[in-house]
C-alpha cells in the first residue's frame, strides 16, 4: 500500500521523520511537502535544505497555496467561465446566502480562505478528472505534515488524493488538534479536530490508508508522558506513550502549585507560563503564551493556569471534551522535565504539591 499515515505523540519527531523519508528518496523523485502554518513551512524548508539539499524536485508549500496554485487558479473556468483568481482574502467571509462568484470571492476576485476548500473541491469535481491527472503528472508523492489541521472540504480533497496514482504520506497527532484550516465550516464537522481519527480509521477500513502509531516521545519525561495519556478518555484508543527522556534535574514530573507559592516557583525554576486565553491568569505578572500559540515549541519546564474544566478534570476525574483536551495536551507536552499546574485545592488529584 502506497498511502501511509503516522500518528505520533508530542515530541515524536514527526517532522523529522518526513525529512528522513525525503533524504532516502531517489534524486529524480518528484515530491511535494504540504503543511498548514507558516512556521511549519519555514522549519521544513530549513531542515530539508540542510539535510536533503541535493533533491532538486522537492517543493514545500502551504495548504492554501496548494489549493490556489493547483486547484483554483488553473481550473476556476470549469465553474466560473468568465472569472479569474485575483488573490487571497484570509479574513473575509461571504454573505451566508451568497451563490456563484460571491460565494467564493470578494469584489476583487480574491478567494475567501473559508471557502477555498469548497472551491477547490468543486473545480476538481467539475474538471472531469483533468485536475487530478495534472497533479499526477507533476508529483510522484505528496507528503502532509500536521495533517490533523485540515478540516471541512479538505478531507474530500485528501480522499481523492488517496484514490489517485500519487503516493500519499501523512504525519500528525490528533491529540494536538488545536488549529483548523476552516474552524467554522460545517462540512465534515463530525471529523473536526481530534475526531479526525475516525476519518483516518474509516479510510484504513476501506483499504485506502495504512495507519502507524508512533508512541515514543523524545521530549517529555516519563511522568509527563503518562499524565498526558490520561487527558484523553481511554475510549479514544490511543496507545500508551513511552519516553526516551531519562534526564534527571532534581525537579522532574508533574506537580500542583498553590497560588501563594507561584512567585517562589517561578523565581526558582523559570518555567514558561501557559494559559488558555488572554482572559486567564490576569492576577499574575507573568510572561504568558496561550496554549495554541505554544504548539510546536519545547521548553524545559512549563507552568499552567488551568481552566475551570481542567480543574474539574484534575480534582474530580471529569474528562474534557475533545477540543479542550487537545489544548491541555498541547500545553502539558511542551515540557521536557516538569509541568506545574496552579491549583489551591487538590480534590481527588494524586499529583504532588510543590512547596518552597
Amino acid at each position: 500500500m502506497a498511502n501511509h499515515l503516522t500518528l505520533a505523540v508530542a515530541g515524536g519527531r514527526k517532522t523529522q521523520g518526513l525529512v528522513e523519508h525525503c533524504k532516502s528518496l531517489p534524486i529524480d523523485r518528484r515530491v511535494l511537502v504540504v503543511t498548514f502554518t507558516q512556521t511549519n513551512q519555514l522549519e521544513l524548508r530549513h531542515r530539508l535544505a540542510s539535510q536533503a539539499g541535493d533533491l532538486q524536485n522537492l517543493e514545500v508549500m502551504g495548504w492554501y497555496t496548494f489549493l490556489l496554485r493547483h486547484f483554483a487558479k488553473p481550473f476556476l473556468p470549469f465553474i466560473l467561465p468568465s472569472e479569474r483568481v485575483g488573490g487571497f482574502d484570509f479574513e473575509g467571509r461571504p454573505y451566508f446566502k451568497a451563490v456563484g462568484k460571491a460565494r467564493y470571492m470578494n469584489r476583487k476576485n480574491e478567494v475567501y480562505a473559508s471557502e477555498l476548500g469548497r472551491l477547490a473541491f468543486e473545480v476538481m469535481q467539475s474538471s472531469g478528472g483533468l485536475l487530478m491527472h495534472r497533479l499526477e503528472c507533476l508529483y510522484d508523492e505528496i507528503l502532509f505534515d500536521e495533517v490533523q489541521d485540515l478540516s471541512g472540504y479538505d478531507w474530500e480533497i485528501v480522499h481523492q488524493l488517496l484514490l489517485s496514482k500519487i503516493d500519499v504520506r501523512m504525519v500528525g497527532d490528533v491529540r494536538q488538534s488545536v488549529l483548523s484550516t476552516n474552524p467554522r465550516g460545517q462540512k465534515n464537522k463530525k471529523y473536526a479536530y481530534a475526531a479526525a481519527i475516525e476519518w483516518f480509521r474509516d479510510r484504513e477500513t476501506k483499504g485506502l490508508l495504512c495507519i502507524n502509531y508512533s508512541s515514543v516521545t523524545h521530549r517529555c519525561r516519563a511522568e509527563i508522558a503518562t499524565f498526558s495519556d490520561s487527558i484523553f478518555d481511554a475510549s479514544w484508543g490511543f496507545p500508551e506513550t513511552t519516553s526516551e527522556n531519562t534526564a534527571c534535574t532534581g525537579h522532574d514530573g508533574v506537580f500542583l502549585v498553590s497560588r501563594k507559592h507561584v512567585d517562589d516557583y517561578v523565581a526558582r525554576f523559570q518555567p514558561q507560563s501557559l494559559r488558555h486565553s488572554i482572559s486567564s491568569g490576569k492576577e499574575y505578572s507573568l510572561d504568558f503564551l496561550n496554549f495554541k500559540v505554544s504548539k510546536g515549541a519545547t521548553y524545559e519546564r512549563v507552568l499552567i493556569v488551568p481552566t475551570v474544566n481542567i480543574e474539574s478534570f484534575l480534582k474530580k476525574g471529569i474528562h474534557l471534551e475533545a477540543t479542550s483536551a487537545a489544548s491541555f495536551y498541547v500545553a502539558v507536552t511542551r515540557a521536557k522535565q516538569s509541568v506545574a499546574i496552579i491549583v489551591d485545592q487538590p480534590g481527588d488529584s494524586t499529583l504532588p504539591y510543590w512547596h518552597p
